[in-house]
C-alpha cells in the first residue's frame, strides 16, 4: 500500500468515526510514523509504505477514532513560535493562552531582567514563550505533577532557555520563594460537573488535575490569586486565564487582593479570556 491509499483509508476510518478534520488528522499521524513533514507527503504521495509503518498507522489512526487527541498522539503541539513536547500528563496548549504570551511581551516590551513566575507551568509552554523572546528574563515555573515539570524541564532545553529557568514541584499554597515582577498563570477553572459536557477529546483525555476548578470552577483560581498578591512585587503584573463566564467574580477575588485591573483580554471566540491586572 502506498502513503496515498493508508492516508485516505485512514481518514475514512476517521469520518466513519465523527472526527472532525479526519483528512488533516491522517496526514499528521503519517508524518509521525514516517518522520517526515507534511510537505514531504504531499509529493510523494504514490511512495510505497512498509507493513511495519503501516501497522502502526491504523493504531495510531485506531487511537484518534476513539477520541484520543492528535497532539498526545504525536507527542507535540505548537505554541506561540515554538513546538512543545507535551504528555497525557499535561494540558494540550491551546492558541487562546497565546493570549498571556502576547501580553506578557506587549507589557515587557522596554523591561529588562524581569523576574517571571508561572503558576501551575504544565509543559512550560506560556513560561518558556516568554523566556525565548525576552534574553535576558529569568523564570521560575511551578506545578504540583513532577511529570509536568520534567515535561517542562525538556522544552526548557530544547527552546534554549534552561539556564534562565527554574522549576519547583509544588503546591501554589505552600510556595513561598521570591518576588516577581510579572505572574501569569493559567490554572484549572472548569465547574466539576461541567467537566463531562466538554468535548471527548478534552474529558476522556486531558488531565484532570489541570481542568477541575471546583464546584464553582473558582476554588485554584482563589489560591491563585491569594498567593500571587503575596508573591508580586508592588506595581508587578499579573496575567490571569479565566473562564469565559467568570469575569466579575474574578474581578472581585482580585480587587480583595489589592490589584487593579487594566484590562481584560477576549479570545478568538470573543469571549472574555484573560484579565490583566496590577500589584497596588
Amino acid at each position: 500500500m502506498n502513503i496515498n491509499l493508508a492516508i485516505n483509508k485512514g481518514s475514512k476510518i476517521l469520518n466513519s468515526k465523527f472526527i472532525p478534520n479526519p483528512l488533516l488528522d491522517a496526514e499528521i499521524l503519517m508524518t509521525k510514523i514516517i518522520n517526515k513533514d507534511r510537505n514531504y507527503i504531499l509529493l510523494n504521495y504514490s511512495k510505497p509504505i512498509n507493513k511495519k509503518d503501516l501497522n502502526n498507522f491504523f493504531k495510531l489512526i485506531e487511537q484518534r477514532s476513539l477520541g484520543n487527541p492528535v497532539a498526545y498522539l504525536i507527542k507535540k503541539k505548537s505554541f506561540w513560535n515554538s513546538e512543545f513536547i507535551i504528555s497525557n500528563d499535561t494540558l494540550i496548549p491551546r492558541p487562546d493562552t497565546e493570549l498571556v504570551v502576547e501580553y506578557a511581551l506587549k507589557l515587557t516590551k522596554i523591561r529588562n531582567k524581569l523576574n517571571i513566575l508561572d503558576i501551575g507551568v504544565g509543559s512550560g509552554c506560556i513560561l518558556l514563550s516568554i523566556l525565548k523572546e525576552r534574553k535576558d528574563f529569568f523564570g521560575t515555573g511551578i506545578d504540583i505533577s513532577e511529570k509536568c515539570l520534567n515535561i517542562s524541564k525538556k522544552n526548557a532545553i530544547n527552546l534554549k532557555v534552561s539556564s534562565r529557568v527554574k522549576l519547583y514541584k509544588s503546591d501554589v499554597d505552600k510556595f513561598n520563594l521570591g518576588k516577581y515582577d510579572l505572574i501569569v498563570s493559567n490554572p484549572p477553572y472548569i465547574k466539576t460537573i461541567d467537566i463531562k459536557y466538554l468535548d471527548r477529546d478534552v474529558a476522556n483525555f486531558e488531565p484532570r488535575l489541570a481542568l477541575d476548578g471546583g464546584l464553582d470552577g473558582l476554588s485554584e483560581i482563589r489560591k491563585v490569586i491569594k498567593k500571587s498578591s503575596e508573591l508580586i512585587k508592588k506595581n508587578g503584573k499579573f496575567i490571569l486565564e479565566i473562564g469565559f463566564d467568570q469575569k466579575n467574580k474574578v474581578i472581585n477575588l482580585l480587587k480583595k487582593e489589592g490589584f487593579y485591573i487594566n484590562s481584560t483580554l477576549k479570545d478568538f471566540a470573543n469571549n472574555d479570556r484573560c484579565i490583566v491586572s496590577t500589584k497596588i
